[in-house]
């Protein structure tokens, strides 16, 4: 089965040199039966593991910040200060702060070594170049500018400064690196094999997926370049994308140790306070989707209610006194959460980019440019695999086509709201995926959210752009950290990053 994790593959061996101390040696006795670099398909799954994320860094990044500010969930707790637009500095850089030290500095260290190896032309080469513009783009996203073509070399270059690039620039480059690698791959199985815990060394899928990223990435540009976006999109969909639900690039986790499991899933092991907002629920009313995304806390019994007549969202923006004058009161046993059936698990599959996405894209790709045929089409195959590709959380989550079908009746193809209606499409879809969620509606603006005005807050009541760079950068990479500000503009919740100007 696709994407089982084998824990024999994450384990590390050890390196080993003996050392002569006896006289008239002069170099290092070296042990024939020690490796002295451990093989790439060993070192990859860890970091695609480091990439899907963890519990700390998804709790304050993905949860805490990016969830609710896009009105996805909702929470009374003070510490979720995404919900309040604060700034708390441990949560705003724990993206940052697990990344790099983690997924930035495997992947750089996997890239080194095939180019040190002379692999530079293999499949698994590709692969790791993929996955690296992939950990970039959403740290870039989050943050704007950032250490890019000199991060992760501290132990490769012994540069433990590295300057900041702009956002510009890493798109550009992101985008090259790309293209340079859909064209290395060929077909069949590479020799990475189970190693690689996304398309278990499948080829084809790794090039839809490469393409898929490219068209994200494309579309980023529409705001500052869109000559440049139509440019790239067009070489996404002629390079050809994802055709179907089993191209989704996900990792199914498993129940295990920290690295192994859902992190979504972890947290609210953890954390049961989240809710469903308001404005989600209301943009689920009469989709067949609301009895999977959302349901009633368990009572005591264990039974859980996802009747959507039963269902009522938490508003934004409410603390523990604030609630008391909302209808319902703070009893949170009446407000709804992520449905614990399917979406809770610590073995559930993390979704990094959907067909349904892909989709979507191609129809605002079509509506824009007249690119990859009609619109209308590839809205309602986006809207479909949306709600097919559910069940791949628990087969109790499947939608069937009726219901689909419904839906898509009740809700045509608007030509006249059309990129409104898509990218509400594209919102619902990447529920749980809140880092691309935060990102595209940075990009389109859509769904139009209403922000909340809690007193305090630091963004004068308005949405926030990014995130804050850690407060360590001011210390740590001081010159660096003052370019950055000197050239992006303030680290502030407030300052947009390039492509959302």
């Amino acid at each position: 089965m696709k994407n089982i994790i084998y824990k024999g593959v994450l384990t590390l061996f050890a390196l080993a040199m003996v050392v002569s101390c006896d006289e008239g040696f002069e170099d290092l006795n070296e042990d024939p039966t020690k490796a002295s670099q451990i093989d790439v398909k060993f070192k990859f799954p860890n970091t695609v593991l480091f990439a899907s994320g963890q519990r700390y860094e998804t709790w304050r990044g993905n949860l805490i910040y990016c969830s609710t500010m896009m009105q996805h969930l909702a929470n009374t707790q003070g510490y979720w200060s995404g919900d309040k637009y604060f700034w708390n500095a441990a949560y705003s850089s724990a993206f940052w702060d697990a990344m790099y030290p983690q997924a930035v500095k495997t992947v750089e260290d996997m890239k080194f070594q095939l180019e040190t190896e002379e692999l530079t032309s293999s499949p698994e080469y590709a692969m790791v170049r993929i996955l690296r513009v992939f950990i970039y783009h959403r740290l870039t996203d989050l943050y704007g500018d950032i250490p890019y073509s000199e991060a992760g070399k501290a132990f490769i270059e012994g540069n433990t400064r590295p300057r900041y690039d702009a956002q510009e620039d890493i798109y550009a480059d992101m985008l090259k690196e790309l293209e340079e690698s859909v064209a290395l791959l060929g077909t069949g199985t590479a020799e990475i094999g189970t190693s690689d815990i996304l398309f278990l060394g499948n080829q084809d899928q790794w090039k839809k997926w490469g393409n898929s990223l490219m068209l994200r990435l494309a579309l980023r540009l529409v705001k500052v370049d869109e000559t440049a976006a139509q440019a790239w999109a067009t070489k996404a969909i002629n390079g050809g994308v994802m055709e179907s639900n089993a191209d989704i690039a996900y990792v199914q986790h498993e129940d295990g140790n920290g690295i192994l499991q859902n992190a979504n899933g972890e947290v609210f092991t953890a954390d049961r306070s989240a809710r469903i907002s308001t404005t989600f629920l209301g943009l689920l009313e009469n989709d067949p989707r609301m009895r999977v995304y959302a349901a009633l806390p368990p009572d005591e019994t264990g039974f859980v209610n996802d009747d959507p007549a039963a269902q009522k969202g938490l508003p934004n923006g409410l603390d523990g006194t604030t609630i008391q004058d909302y209808e319902g009161g703070d009893d949170l046993a009446t407000y709804s959460e992520p449905n614990s059936k399917y979406l809770m698990s610590e073995a559930a599959p993390m979704f990094w980019q959907t067909y349904a996405e892909v989709e979507l894209m191609l129809a605002e790709a079509g509506v824009r440019w007249g690119l990859a045929g009609d619109p209308a089409a590839h809205y309602e195959a986006g809207v479909t695999a949306a709600m097919e590709y559910l069940e791949m959380y628990n087969e109790g989550a499947a939608i069937d086509a009726t219901e689909i079908a419904d839906y898509l009746a009740a809700n045509p193809f608007d030509a006249a709201n059309a990129l409104e209606q898509i990218n509400t499409e594209y919102y619902k879809a990447t529920f749980l995926n809140e880092y691309e969620t935060y990102a595209n509606w940075r990009r389109t603006g859509f769904p139009n959210l209403t922000p909340v005005n809690y007193p305090g807050n630091q963004t004068n009541g308005t949405i926030p752009r990014r995130l804050i760079y850690p407060t360590n950068e001011q210390a740590l990479n001081k010159e660096n950290y003052d370019a950055v500000i000197a050239s992006q503009g303030a680290d502030l919740l407030t300052t947009r990053v390039w492509w959302d100007q």
